[in-house]
């Protein structure tokens, strides 16, 4: 006998109580299948029981927004869904984008939400050890730029988004801005010129939109300072010549520009929703050569321009800090920048390591020749430890072994040589006799 559609109903006399709880006399048991018998009271809507001829199904609450439909009768996981630009990462697995078999109902139709939030996209600084010389003019202009930027909500100015520090190469715009980063415990999001060009139209634009949202959310969610960071913007954006302007160029000047006049209001290619708004994000650029960019782009009120040229005691102060664990006194330091004048921040650091070669080259041959380098560096066991190097010509001063000058003077004088082979030399000139000057 079959009780697939059987459906009993039992009528019983009204009991001789007034409790309010004794109230049998409507209540029906039906009978569906074996397995599913369910029980529902009389002057119910269904809300609370099965799915059984047109009822309304079980609520995950009743003060739940989840399944409030729109007028398209689609629900908040639905329009969640559709504001987002990534159907398997960024909203998780939603329904009527891939298979329901993949989606699944104990933990919800959205279990990996936050998916993007465990990744780790800023840049920490513990590689910056030792104590380095910040020039006070650079840190002031850094430090206010940030701390404007973040009050901008409560002053009554209109304040640029965007610092731009342009200077001769390699005069330590990146490094400088990287320490003031660690000092004030700013965790940055850093974007290179690499990447501000795509084989695919549009995606730099989105992914400078992307980064800036990042930088946010740490602001939000981790309750630190952040700033969006792009070093050589004019390697990527710049004008040089004949060079073309892409697709991808455009857009990302559009896309910066329109940064700067609505650092509340990013889209990364979802829906807009009017609450979807993000924190100020402070934007930091440098460069070499500003006048090869777009002019709206670097007009006042879209950013602050800040020429760094460092200045002989800058010089000596941060070459002074490099030199220190070396014994080279600030006396030494000052004799050596008088004696390679006109040279970038980089030079003395080049200098420095310069007089490191002979002592490398002496290990190589120790550990048995550039044959055996391979398993010495790569293949060793993580307890062994690579030696500390010292310069090949040290002097001993209580007790320990320092640089000599001449060691110094002559890696400078190497560098000075290589400077001018390459400026007089120009070898392209015998390949392609057939340009002019």
């Amino acid at each position: 006998m079959a009780l697939a559609n059987i459906s009993l109903r039992f009528k019983f006399p009204p009991l001789q109580s007034s409790s309010p709880s004794s109230t049998f006399n409507n209540t029906s048991i039906s009978l569906r299948k074996p397995s599913s018998i369910s029980c529902s009271k009389g002057g119910d809507d269904g809300g609370k029981g099965a799915v059984d001829g047109g009822a309304k199904p079980r609520k995950l609450s009743e003060q739940s927004s989840w399944e409030v439909k729109d007028s398209e009768g689609k629900d908040y996981l639905y329009r969640l869904g559709a504001e987002s630009d990534n159907v398997n990462i960024a909203v998780g697995a939603r329904a009527g984008m891939i298979d329901d078999v993949f989606i699944g109902d104990f933990l919800g139709k959205d279990s990996d939400i936050v998916f993007d939030y465990r990744q780790k996209a800023t840049r920490s600084f513990e590689h910056l050890q030792g104590d380095y010389y910040i020039a006070p003019t650079f840190m002031d202009k850094v430090a206010v730029h940030i701390v404007k930027n973040y009050l901008a909500s409560s002053l009554n100015i209109k304040i640029p988004l965007i610092l731009g520090i342009w200077g001769g190469k390699g005069q330590g715009k990146t490094f400088q801005t990287e320490l003031i980063f660690k000092t004030m415990g700013v965790e940055p999001v850093i974007m290179s010129a690499g990447e501000l060009e795509s084989d695919r139209a549009g995606e730099p634009g989105k992914l400078i939109r992307d980064r800036y949202r990042t930088a946010s959310q740490v602001i939000q969610n981790q309750g630190k300072m952040s700033v969006l960071m792009i070093n050589d913007i004019d390697a990527g954006l710049g004008r040089f010549g004949e060079t073309q302007m892409t697709v991808n160029n455009q857009i990302v000047v559009g896309t910066l520009m329109n940064l700067a006049d609505n650092p509340t209001r990013v889209s990364i290619g979802q829906d807009w929703r009017e609450a979807d708004t993000v924190n100020r994000v402070p934007l930091i650029v440098t460069g070499n050569d500003f006048s090869k960019l777009y002019a709206p782009l670097i007009r006042e009120g879209r950013m602050e321009k800040f020429y760094w040229q460092p200045t002989r005691e800058d010089i000596v102060n941060i070459v002074s800090r490099m030199y220190e664990k070396d014994g080279i006194s600030r006396k030494e330091v000052v004799s050596i920048v008088d004696k390679f004048p006109n040279q970038a921040l980089d030079f003395y650091g080049a200098l420095r390591s310069r007089t490191y070669d002979r002592s490398i080259l002496k290990w190589v041959d120790e550990v048995g020749g550039i044959e055996a380098l391979e398993k010495t560096l790569l293949r060793r066991k993580k307890t062994q430890e690579i030696p500390k190097f010292i310069p090949p010509e040290v002097l001993f001063h209580n007790g320990c072994e320092q640089q000599t000058m001449e060691a110094l003077l002559e890696s400078g004088y190497s560098l000075i040589n290589e400077q001018q082979l390459i400026n007089e030399t120009k070898l392209s000139k015998e390949y392609m006799k057939n340009i002019d000057d």
